[in-house]
């Protein structure tokens, strides 16, 4: 399957071997990304999210398993920042150039500091949005973690 995003064009031009996966995204689902990975048939620990960010003022991404939830504290101190906040959507696009639902770590608009959730190492492959709705990439984690310049950090929040 092909579709052509920024985020597959980048990928491209980085030559980072890569596959592409789309499926019907359902905006009417709670839980999009685990939508997402039962829809692609990956495991959610396998599929991450883009969550944009504000820390202390300043744009940062931040990459997570879909079925987990941010520690805003956490990226704060990953960031050696003090205040961590979700960006609001419309400021999300503006940075990233892509839609909600569909902001990928690669490609975007602007280029901010990546923070990927540890987890990440322990898994092969992992699967990001593409740069669309519908759009999955799947690709090792050592050349998604150098193409994204992306940091791992503990950033998941305590399930209690």
């Amino acid at each position: 399957m092909s579709k052509t995003t920024p985020a597959t064009a980048f990928l491209r031009r980085a030559e980072i071997p890569f596959e592409t996966l789309l499926y019907d995204y359902d905006p009417s689902v709670e839980k999009l990304g685990v939508h997402a990975a039962a829809a692609v048939n990956e495991p959610p620990e396998r599929v991450f999210k883009t969550l944009m960010t504000d820390v202390d003022g300043k744009p940062v991404c931040a990459v997570i398993p879909v079925a987990r939830e941010l520690s805003l504290k956490k990226l704060a101190t990953a960031c050696s920042g003090k205040i961590a906040k979700m960006m609001k959507p419309a400021d999300a696009e503006r940075v990233t150039g892509y839609r909600v639902g569909g902001i990928s770590p690669f490609g975007g608009r602007k280029v901010v500091p990546t923070f990927v959730a540890q987890e990440v190492l322990e898994q092969p492959y992992i699967l990001l949005n593409g740069g669309g709705r519908g759009v999955q990439v799947k690709l090792a984690v050592p050349d998604a973690l150098a193409v994204m310049n992306g940091r791992t950090a503990d950033l998941l929040a305590v399930i209690s």
